[in-house]
């Protein structure tokens, strides 16, 4: 039991240090949306992966990368709302994977482990690819943390500053993009958002600063990966949906504290 789950502990104990602190901009950008479209996307991704005959995981990666340049380009070319594009490319690439996924002959997809993750897949030679990722993306959050949070505060006074406002949300688009590829084989494609959202909007109630609120989600985030992977192992569900559980348990008990006026 040890073995299994050990892997799957570690995995998610990195994944909070960059999911906690992306999902405070989730958070405060408003950008849920833009989390669902790009895990939604997943599908399509996976199924590319198995016909190019390449790893589904890092096809998953490229594609949601690809996506979130192409909704940057779109948002700068046309004049459609962000949610508008959003929902395009989200229900089409969805509609896509599933079309692909069909058309694939004499191959069995084990679907249920990419929408909702799976435990057993997670192993010890895994942990280098997702550490380097989270290197990448926790080393981008921490450089470009002063423009990306005073883009975030106030748009037009970090404009008169210099700060280039497209440039900061094209990086934040790509690193979002980046974990949710990364997270994606420990939550799965449907549920990976609420790993972003839930620990920051639990955070939020007890935070003052802009960096309590990252580390308390942290540790949110790491309460939630602890429970989960315990309630996984003694009941045999889900290893990511009782994550995903965990932490809205603790966004549940966040709400008897009353609100600072």
């Amino acid at each position: 039991m040890f073995e299994i789950l050990f892997p799957a502990l570690l995995t998610g104990l990195l994944l909070s240090l960059i999911t906690a602190p992306l999902g405070a901009f989730v958070v405060w950008r408003k950008m849920a949306y833009f989390g669902d479209t790009l895990s939604h996307s997943a599908l399509l991704g996976v199924a590319l992966g198995i016909w190019l005959q390449i790893n589904p995981y890092l096809a998953i990666v490229i594609l949601t990368i690809l996506l979130a340049v192409l909704m940057v380009y779109l948002e700068s070319k046309t004049s459609f709302s962000a949610d508008t594009l959003l929902g395009i490319i989200a229900h089409s690439c969805l509609s896509l994977g599933v079309v692909t996924v069909g058309l694939l002959k004499n191959v069995r997809v084990d679907l249920m482990s990419y929408l909702f993750g799976d435990l057993l897949a997670i192993t010890l030679s895994d942990l280098p690819y997702i550490g380097g990722g989270v290197i990448l993306v926790l080393g981008s959050l921490i450089y470009c943390w002063r423009p990306l949070l005073a883009t975030t505060v106030s748009p037009e006074l970090a404009q008169v500053e210099g700060i280039n406002i497209a440039r900061m949300r094209f990086i934040l688009m790509i690193l979002t993009a980046l974990t949710i590829a990364l997270s994606m084989k420990f939550v799965g494609a449907l549920i990976i958002t609420s790993l972003l959202i839930i620990p920051a909007a639990t955070a939020r109630r007890f935070a003052r600063t802009p960096e309590s609120m990252v580390i308390i989600a942290i540790i949110i985030s790491q309460l939630s990966v602890f429970g989960g992977l315990l309630l996984s192992a003694f009941y045999d569900t889900a290893a990511g949906p009782s994550v995903v559980l965990c932490s809205a348990f603790l966004f549940a008990l966040s709400l008897l504290k009353k609100e600072r006026l």
